[in-house]
């Protein structure tokens, strides 16, 4: 009698290699120290060296951490959905546990959305500006210059934030087609009035808008 176990050491196999998941399923994890509700200067990293930013926290689990380079711009992000995991942008191969070593609290105040209606101009890269006007139901209308920003403000859950959607056509690849994020307001950015800070999951941008 034949027997024919070729097939049995096949199953095994492909049992074996699904309950595994493959190595390629797997992906980085990201924590990040949590803050009661509301709105502050945050430094991490290295205590004798660290990195400075601005986090932003709501009663919901919704968070914010967002870190500057030596400029002052955005050079990382971190954000949390309440009920999700943390993401970073951009994204790390490998495990990250960001620690918080010191936390200063900010004024949370909400931001009024029709005292940002008005016309802006932000640089969006070396030799690269773009207009844009924000209305009073919050839609950004993009101006005459050949970047075109538009999208949308929103009432926002963040202290110190309006949520943005912002989309861009003729502005390189600097910013992505397609981003969300929030539009801060802080003195701390003056002579700025809005800070546009948004991701498309791979990419992060940051535009300092300034009234015309």
């Amino acid at each position: 009698m034949k027997h024919n176990y070729g097939w049995v050491v096949v199953s095994v196999a492909a049992l074996a290699l699904a309950a595994c998941g493959g190595s390629d399923d797997v992906q980085p994890t990201v924590t990040v120290g949590d803050l009661a509700a509301g709105s502050y200067v945050v430094s991490v990293g290295d205590a004798n060296t660290p990195t400075v930013g601005k986090y932003y926290a709501d009663a919901a689990g919704n968070r914010l951490l967002v870190l500057a380079d030596g400029s002052d711009r955005a050079s990382q992000l971190y954000r949390r959905e309440a009920g999700k995991d943390w993401v970073g942008v951009p994204a790390s191969d490998k495990d990250v546990a960001v620690k918080l070593l010191q936390s200063n609290a900010l004024v949370a105040k909400t931001v009024d959305l029709a005292a940002m209606v008005g016309s802006y101009t932000t640089l969006v890269a070396t030799g690269t500006v773009a207009s844009f006007t924000v209305q009073t139901n919050g839609t950004i209308v993009a101006g005459t210059t050949a970047c075109k920003l538009a999208g949308s403000l929103s009432a926002g859950t963040l202290a110190n934030t309006l949520k943005l959607s912002l989309t861009a056509t003729g502005c390189g690849t600097t910013v992505p087609a397609s981003s969300t994020g929030v539009a801060t307001v802080d003195a701390d950015y003056a002579p700025a009035s809005l800070r546009l800070v948004a991701d498309n999951g791979a990419q992060l941008v940051d535009l300092w808008a300034y009234r015309q």
